[in-house]
């Protein structure tokens, strides 16, 4: 791979856009998305973050030393999502067309069991699988971004972990930082560890530093060591003490025998376009892949996505991909997931076989489909990075909820998961995102949880790299994504518009049609009339994406999504 001798670079965040062509610049950060100049780009959910990527994108790395780089970087500056603690997914698409996925989905630890989290009843008891360390996986994203370093990166790690050292030394808090410090102050008191470090008798204030001296050595030792840097020694004992400090299940046994996976990517089309996502323990990526199949025989582009005849058919099939996810999508190394049979396009077009143009469905009328048996080998952030040469990667990393388990490692400096609860927890009742779950993604031992989060590459009928994306949310990340795709690809809007356009969710259950503030009212008015039981919701969701297209003469223009659903001034946003 060679760079480009004038690189024009782009980094992108929530609402924020820093450019830099030559030396790496500063400038004041205007409210757009990237230009249409950039020959790479970095989208992530904080300016710091984005600027890291940049920096190495410009000092000669490709995009997976960048997307290693932003992922040390978020631990620091975005700790109610960005983390070590947690884990998550990444695709990759190399210049060559050929592509690979990492999963570092956390696990259950090896005394986990399958009625951890409810009473003598049954029913589960409230809070012990959010919050707490008993709610806490096996953390993923350390050994995930030294994985697919060792085999895709060019940069030397040190370097990349370098910047992510000087943030957690001292950074300057935005607005939305400093607001979510101080909303979730109670729960970090609850906790000595969390309230040494987020909790103090004045509010934070916005343009302050605030220092993590913890999460520096934490990160040196991942500098120094690498993989034996967290997965053993001090920061393996320091994690485990915290565990038998509050009653958690990691052990140092634990950390020592979790893997990251590389596992085939997930392939489909939609109209030409070929779509590479992520496969199981990811739900989003077959989940996504069913809604785009069964939309496909509507003329999207002429009836307008956001049209009612459009949303209607929309939330019938985000209905019948969930009641799918409910049955069939857990851990392959536990369970047999049919992700083949589950997006087949025959198998799709007879789930919609029910479907009425004029009339809703009933979620307990629409239960999971019989695919084919075949079988293949939300607090959450999202970053998209096409680097010079072409090279795409899309990666999603997680915590689940708003600084995760709400619990820092003593002496660690980082927050821990609350994935457990990502589980089916306990039968017939939902998890935090209301989500009805199955015995295919039971708690178990070492197993990986269920998960929605939906990384994306897309190339275009001729197979050029064309969209690079994914988003935050919960179960709400496959409808983000699925109506971002329909803006671009159906309506021809730019990555920005299609981005901040407002969307509707629908999960099977609860039965309940989740619509955005903005979704225009002759469409809501559409779906009334259809009789589905609409519930408007401010917003959901955070699409960093970029958009590449090639033109005659060869060459890519590519822009970049700024969602201003997570823009600083925002605390709110999910």
């Amino acid at each position: 791979m060679t760079s480009s001798p004038r690189l024009v670079l782009a980094a992108v965040c929530s609402g924020l856009a820093l450019l830099a062509c030559g030396p790496l610049a500063r400038p004041p950060a205007p409210r757009a998305a990237a230009p249409a100049t950039a020959t790479a780009i970095v989208t992530t959910g904080h300016p710091e973050a984005s600027a890291v990527g940049l920096a190495v994108l410009r000092a000669g790395g490709n995009a997976v030393d960048a997307a290693v780089a932003v992922g040390f970087a978020l631990a620091a500056v975005l700790p109610d999502a960005g983390n070590v603690g947690g884990g998550g997914f990444l695709v990759l698409r190399r210049a060559d067309g050929t592509a690979t996925s990492w999963d570092f989905r956390e696990t259950a630890p090896a005394a986990a069991t399958r009625g951890m989290f409810v009473d003598s009843a049954g029913v589960p008891v409230p809070g012990r699988s959010t919050t707490g360390h008993l709610a806490v996986g096996v953390p993923g994203t350390v050994a995930g971004l030294l994985a697919v370093h060792a085999a895709e990166g060019r940069l030397p790690l040190a370097d990349l972990i370098a910047p992510a050292i000087r943030l957690a030394e001292g950074h300057t808090l935005t607005v939305r930082a400093s607001g979510l410090l101080q909303r979730y102050r109670a729960d970090f008191a609850a906790t000595e560890s969390a309230s040494r470090l987020f909790v103090r008798p004045e509010p934070w204030q916005v343009g302050e530093t605030f220092a993590n001296p913890d999460l520096a050595a934490t990160l040196r030792r991942i500098q120094d060591d690498g993989r034996d840097g967290f997965y053993r020694g001090e920061t393996a004992r320091l994690i485990a003490r915290e565990m038998r400090r509050g009653g958690g299940l990691v052990t140092e046994a634990d950390l020592a025998a979790y893997r990251a996976v590389e596992r085939p990517v997930l392939r489909g089309r939609y109209r030409g376009y070929r779509i590479i996502t992520m496969p199981p323990p990811s739900s989003g990526g077959i989940a996504l892949l069913q809604v785009l199949r069964a939309v496909e025989p509507v003329p999207v582009g002429a009836l307008g996505s956001q049209s009612p005849a459009v949303l209607h058919r929309l939330g019938e099939a985000l209905r019948r991909a969930f009641a799918d996810r409910a049955r069939y999508v857990g851990d392959p190394a536990f369970a047999r997931v049919p992700a083949a049979g589950l997006v087949d396009s025959a198998y799709v077009a007879g789930r919609m076989a029910t479907f009425d143009a004029g009339r809703v469905s009933a979620s307990l009328s629409v239960q999971a489909g019989r695919p084919a048996a075949g079988v293949e080998p939300t607090e959450t952030t999202h970053a998209s990075i096409v680097d010079a040469e072409g090279n795409a990667v899309a990666f999603t990393t997680t915590l689940n909820d708003y600084f995760g388990s709400r619990v820092v490692v003593g002496g660690a400096g980082f927050l821990l998961n609350d994935e457990m609860d990502d589980f089916a927890t306990a039968a017939g009742y939902p998890n935090t995102w209301g989500l009805i779950q199955g015995d295919v993604n039971a708690v178990g031992p070492g197993r990986r949880m269920a998960s929605s989060m939906t990384p994306v590459i897309v190339e275009d009928p001729a197979g050029r790299l064309f969209f690079v994306g994914g988003s935050p949310g919960g179960p709400r990340i496959i409808s983000t994504v699925a109506q971002v795709l329909l803006g671009v690809i159906d309506d021809g809007l730019g990555v920005q518009e299609a981005a901040a356009r407002p969307r509707v969710h629908h999960q099977w259950l609860p039965d309940v049609l989740y619509a955005e503030r903005g979704v225009p009212e002759t469409a809501l008015d559409g779906l009334r009339a259809r009789g589905w039981a609409v519930e408007p919701t401010d917003r959901f969701g955070a699409a960093n994406c970029i958009l590449v297209r090639t033109n005659a003469d060869g060459t890519r223009t590519l822009s970049a999504s700024a969602d201003p659903r997570r823009s600083d001034d925002d605390v709110e946003a999910y």
